[in-house]
């Protein structure tokens, strides 16, 4: 026996007659000796967020996700292993609530919520040789609502106003506090797939406060609120009707500007003095005003009557008709919308239509192709969260009733504010999807509205699925 002593540390080795022990020794030694020079060949592994702020909900469904870019030089993008490793706040989300899913350089996370609130996750790449990286999440959880697995989130924008379905299972969505038009993907939470702002087409550089939108073929009139603003003040990109024109369908869909027209206001106005002030459009809009009043100015639908591609009904949030309550919505048909819009003629207006929506107003009015008609029905008053809200059917004929299908949940966050299209109205169990305007709400329980968020990732508003025939 003998001692040696190595850089690895002193050995004792048996010599006599014994070749083969010391040439077991210097391969063990020699695969260690490698295996560090393997391990020093690999780089540091490098991880990429495709967002690094993130929105789900506490029983969310469907919950937007975050691709995981992951590589490390010298290994294979499979060898490497992706986690969450820490929590800010572990009440709103623990490290166990983060799931990875798929292998290579791209997964998904995810995050399941457990409370309202924000925290940052620290996610991890794991490479060959122990060698590690991070990047952090910023993540905000709003809290549970009802029908959780019919709801989803459209986010980068917390007040949808308008909603236009172009098939394909997507829809363009309008905001209320910009003039950007969103593509969404109907059946998913998350961002557009698609976006488009048009005002430097109109000439515009303040919110239109775009509030209504119907289509006719391959046309999407949208209307601003034509109102003043909410401290009465009168601005003139609100007094806005502009049209997109549609190609493709589904996420393939692609808006191209039409034209648009900044009177409309004003010609509404003429028409009610010419008429003896029976609705008191000028009061609601004199200097001073605010819109969202019983006997308010207030536009917030737009839709086709039926069988038309001119005359276009004009729903009103305020005022009532009488501006007393109990009063009833009113609609004013536009009846050479198509030239008003296209080469400014002046607007020429029908009888108005009154409908008794149980002392609420029109908040979104839309039609199908065998002209039944959805009207969400809600308050006129601008705190309106926890207002009451309803459904009602319609046939879109003056003489005809407006029937009650049912009454819209208030006890969560947003104001409903936009039907996207209308089912068959005589099948059992047909269902629509309606949209909030969140941009008034405290989403994460912090105090701060919803359009006030300084991350659009974390801006976000709802669309459930309702049951709306037996």
């Amino acid at each position: 026996m003998q001692d040696y002593v190595f850089t690895s540390g002193r050995r004792t080795v048996a010599v006599a007659g014994s070749c083969l022990a010391l040439t077991a020794l210097g391969l063990g030694l020699g695969l260690g000796l490698n295996s560090q020079a393997h391990a020093a060949s690999y780089g540091t592994p490098t991880i990429s967020l495709s967002a690094g702020y993130l929105s789900g909900a506490v029983g969310g469904v469907g919950d937007p996700t975050v691709q995981v870019t992951v590589a490390q030089s010298g290994a294979d993008a499979g060898a490497l292993t992706v986690a969450a490793s820490k929590s800010s706040k572990t009440s709103v989300a623990p490290t166990s609530a983060v799931t990875v899913t798929g292998t290579g350089a791209t997964p998904q996370l995810v995050v399941a919520a457990a409370a309202q609130g924000y925290t940052d996750l620290t996610v991890k790449v794991t490479g060959l040789g122990g060698r590690t990286a991070t990047k952090t999440l910023h993540y905000a959880a709003s809290a549970s609502v009802q029908q959780p697995a019919d709801t989803r989130y459209l986010t980068g924008s917390s007040d949808a106003s308008a909603a236009v379905d172009v098939g394909g299972g997507y829809v363009v969505v309008a905001d209320d506090e910009s003039n950007v038009l969103r593509l969404y993907d109907r059946s998913t939470s998350g961002a557009p797939v698609r976006t488009w702002d048009f005002s430097d087409d109109i000439g515009v550089d303040k919110e239109i406060d775009i509030e209504g939108g119907a289509r006719v073929g391959d046309t999407i009139y949208w209307t601003g609120s034509l109102g003043n603003n909410k401290d009465g003040e009168y601005k003139a990109a609100r007094n806005t009707v502009f049209t997109t024109k549609v190609t493709g369908s589904g996420a393939n869909t692609a808006l191209s500007y039409g034209s648009s027209y900044g009177k409309l206001r004003d010609d509404l106005v003429a028409w009610d003095k010419a008429n003896g002030n029976r609705y008191g459009f000028a009061a609601g809009t004199a200097a001073g005003e605010i819109p969202k009043e019983i006997d308010g100015f207030n536009v917030e639908g737009l839709e086709f009557a039926p069988g038309s591609t001119t005359t276009a009904y004009i729903g009103f949030r305020a005022p009532l008709a009488p501006a007393v309550a109990g009063g009833k919505a009113l609609l004013v048909p536009v009846t050479n919308i198509d030239k008003v819009v296209a080469n400014g003629t002046a607007a020429a207006f029908g009888t108005p239509i009154e409908l008794d929506l149980g002392g609420l107003s029109v908040r979104d009015i839309r039609k199908n192709a065998a002209n039944q008609y959805l009207i969400v029905a809600g308050s006129w008053a601008a705190d309106d969260n926890s207002d009451p809200y309803a459904l009602y059917s319609w046939t879109g004929n003056a003489s005809d009733k407006p029937v009650k299908l049912r009454d819209l949940p208030t006890t969560d966050p947003g104001a409903w504010e936009a039907v996207v299209d209308v089912p068959d109205l005589t099948a059992a169990g047909a269902r629509a999807q309606l949209i909030t305007d969140d941009g008034s709400a405290d989403l994460y329980g912090d105090g701060t509205e919803a359009k006030d968020l300084t991350h659009p990732e974390w801006q976000k508003s709802r669309s459930t699925w309702f049951t709306i025939t037996g």
